[in-house]
Formats: structure tokens, sequence, C-alpha cells
């Protein structure tokens, strides 16, 4: 239960980072940062893929990713690993853009990239424990069938 908390608020951060990075994108408002960079990185050719935004796509995988924490399971733990493994080689690419093609680095990217690492750990430590978790509920009766619990 610790784990899926732990991921759930560490999702919620993110979704908050790209979620403020999408609103700047629609509304073209001014990005609060601390360098340039930010403003480079979000106005590059590499802000966007395939005509959507960078940062949206990084919000639903945030959200997805909570959205796992938020049912037991097995499946759940799973899905949540896959989903956080793809964001951490997203991410990682992303940085190496802003490194090699962009030069310039925005904080609030970095800011989700660090929160994708840490996703990436704790993912695959639920799916680790969720083997041991599976077991009682075999058990209990439950299948494999039954519907799956939300939180708690």
């Amino acid at each position: 239960m610790r784990l899926r908390i732990a991921i759930a608020t560490v999702a919620g951060l993110g979704a908050a980072v790209t979620g403020y990075l999408t609103l700047v994108h629609y509304t073209g408002a001014r990005l609060v940062c601390p360098t340039s960079g930010c403003e480079v990185v979000q106005r590059s050719r590499y802000a966007e893929l395939f005509g959507v935004p960078v940062a949206l796509l990084g919000l639903l995988g945030f959200v997805a990713i909570l959205g796992t924490a938020l049912v037991s399971g097995p499946e759940a733990a799973q899905a949540g690993a896959g989903l956080a493994l793809v964001a951490f080689l997203f991410s990682g690419y992303l940085l190496v853009v802003q490194l090699v093609a962009i030069h310039a680095i925005c904080t609030w990217c970095v800011t989700s990239d660090a929160l994708t690492t840490l996703l990436l750990p704790l993912t695959w430590l639920r799916v680790r424990s969720s083997g041991r978790d599976a077991a009682p509920a075999a058990r209990s009766g439950r299948g494999s069938l039954a519907a799956p619990r939300l939180l708690p």
C-alpha cells in the first residue's frame, strides 16, 4: 500500500508539472523559469510530436501511471511499471535532445524527468511485491477474474 501511495504522489506531482507546461503551451503564456532555457525548449520544434505537445503526452502518461496506482493487483502493477519504463526512456531521449540539439535546458522538463526516474524503481518494486500479494488473494477464492479494488 505504501508503494501505491508513493507512486500516486510522484505521478500526481508529475501531472502537475506537465499540466502546467501543457497549459502554457495552449495559452501561449510565459513560463515561470529561472533561466531562458525553458522558453527555448518549449518553443523548439521538439516540443511537439506529430502535432501533439510533448507536455500533453507527459501529462497523459503521469495520469495513466497515477491510475494504475489507484488499482490493486498485479496487472495494475505491471501496467504501471510498463508505462514508467516507456516514460523513462522517452524522457531520457528528450533530455539528450535538450543537451545536443536544442542546447538549452528546461528546468520544468528536468523536474519531470526526475519524477519519471523516481517512478521507475517505485513501479518495479510494486511489481515485485505484487507477486506476494497475489497468493493470499488466490487462497481467499478471488481468482484473476475478480474486479480490481480501488484504494485502500
